[in-house]
């Protein structure tokens, strides 16, 4: 089988109403590539039709392939689909595509040169926000300060929900992911520094998209505390010698 230069991993819960435009627009930026990719829809625990639309979409898109989870979780979804792709470069991204498609090339060989971990920021210089309700952005801005303090210091946004992994980055890094919640891009990035792969950020246009299924209240103390634990992981080594 030849290996493709990119695989993009789609993590989807309960997406029937976003799904088909993504992977119309994904379609379209795979058919404008002259290297080969392949797409992963990872559905998991999903009780709408997701499962029909990728398999009606799949008749007409042969790159695009589909993972089934019974247990729900991005966190997992993402570890199942990073470590069943394989391309040499493995791009995770949000269904709702709140960062354009054609800026995935902006994480790639030659626009960036043999990335190792390279997640999309909005906070870079050339970054843009378009949308985004204040309230948000704050609420971000402070998870990240506890982020920089406690786990990962000078990375200014751990949380876009695009990233791309070499392949050796990727086989190293998600069998040792153990959280598969909300924190789950933190632990993968402290899994990363302890391996001693290079992260860098790249300024992206992002426009904020509704239906976050995220709680304020309930998932930002666990996210809180998710953080502690990863610390306390780092400290005893247990993210460097062995798989969790």
């Amino acid at each position: 089988m030849t290996t493709p230069f990119l695989s993009i991993i789609i993590p989807d819960h309960n997406e029937a109403a976003r799904l088909p435009q993504s992977l119309k627009n994904v379609q379209k930026f795979i058919k404008q590539q002259e290297f080969d990719c392949e797409v992963l829809v990872v559905e998991n625990a999903s009780t709408d039709n997701t499962a029909e639309l990728v398999e009606r979409a799949r008749s007409s898109f042969p790159e695009l392939k589909m993972l089934h989870l019974d247990q729900a979780g991005k966190g997992n979804a993402i570890k199942t689909g990073m470590l069943a792709a394989i391309g040499a470069y493995r791009f995770m991204a949000d269904v709702d595509f709140s960062m354009s498609v054609d800026q995935i090339k902006a994480f790639l060989p030659p626009d960036l040169p043999a990335p190792q971990v390279a997640i999309a920021s909005r906070e870079q210089p050339g970054s843009r926000r378009i949308g985004e309700p204040f309230y948000r952005h704050i609420i971000g801005r402070v998870f990240n300060l506890f982020v920089r303090v406690l786990v990962l210091p000078g990375l200014q946004d751990t949380q876009c929900g695009f990233k791309c992994f070499s392949a050796e980055a990727a086989e190293q890094i998600f069998p040792k992911q153990t959280l598969e919640g909300w924190s789950f891009d933190v632990e993968v990035l402290a899994i990363a520094r302890s391996l001693g792969f290079a992260i860098v950020e790249v300024p992206i246009t992002w426009t904020y998209q509704p239906g976050s299924r995220m709680s304020i209240l309930k998932d930002s103390w666990k996210m809180f505390m998710d953080l502690l634990l990863i610390r306390a992981n780092r400290r005893k080594g247990l993210y460097r010698d062995k798989t969790l």
